[in-house]
């Protein structure tokens, strides 16, 4: 009787262990893909920009693999991060003329980033544009850029210093916009490090903050009703500091948005 007993006790506690061990859920882990991550040491900022809101954020750099692999690893994440760096090849808004006035252009991650954008869209994924990624998402949806501020625009405002570390202007935001809410002030300083400008908006996209001299510093969806999460910054938020209204809120934003995309 009491080896009957002693079964039944066990047997139960195992039940409720099982019932316990079930219940718990697996944390599916949050994975960023970045446009280019590699191999430049400027491109660590990102990574340590996007772990310093969450230090559970998996990074994964597309531009270091083919573009069939990287599309494959893609499908894993829940967000796109488009990075800074090097021109956009003219051509894709009809300047293929003016090549000369570029800095080298990349062809492989030109496409890459085509290609990116294309699939994020259609499958409903956040996409947050840096410098040139804010540029990129322009040039994708159908806008041009000016090939070189200082000859083209002709202002008296620095945009790009040799010291880029202490390069900044200031910035005013349209009180209406998605950025306005993130960052929660309609002006401040950000910093600077382009030669290059978002000049006809996209369509599909309108401009959202402004430097003193008129360029194009952020963008978003001009329509976004049933959109998925869409920003574009000129400056580079990953090298501020977080207490920035124009650094911090941006990346908790985007984080926020990827996993409720990836939920």
């Amino acid at each position: 009787m009491r080896n009957i007993l002693v079964s039944f006790i066990l047997s139960g506690f195992c039940a409720l262990l099982f019932i316990s061990c079930s219940d718990k859920v697996e944390t599916k882990p949050l994975i960023i893909a970045l446009s280019k991550g590699s191999p430049d040491t400027s491109y660590a900022n990102y990574y340590t920009w996007i772990r310093a809101v969450d230090s559970s954020v998996i990074c994964r750099d597309m531009y270091a693999m083919p573009l069939d692999s990287a599309l494959a690893l893609f499908r894993e994440c829940s967000g796109l991060l488009l990075t800074g760096g090097t021109d956009i090849h003219p051509g894709f808004y009809d300047k293929a003329f003016d090549t000369v006035r570029c800095w080298p252009v990349d062809d492989h991650r030109d496409l890459l980033e085509m290609t990116l954008i294309d699939s994020a869209l259609a499958w409903g994924m956040p996409i947050l544009g840096i410098c040139r990624g804010h540029q990129m998402l322009n040039v994708a949806l159908g806008g041009s850029l000016v090939v070189d501020i200082p000859a083209d625009f002709g202002t008296t405002i620095l945009h790009q210093c040799e010291d880029y570390l202490q390069c900044f202007h200031t910035v005013s935001v349209d009180t209406g916009s998605l950025l306005y809410q993130i960052a929660g002030t309609a002006s401040g300083e950000v910093n600077t490090n382009h030669h290059q400008a978002a000049e006809v908006m996209s369509p599909q996209l309108k401009p959202v903050a402004f430097s003193p001299d008129g360029l194009i510093e952020a963008a978003e969806w001009k329509y976004p009703e049933g959109k998925s999460f869409l920003l574009g910054v000129q400056w580079h938020p990953e090298r501020m500091d977080l207490s920035s209204p124009f650094s911090g809120p941006i990346a908790v934003k985007f984080l926020e948005e990827a996993r409720r995309f990836g939920s």
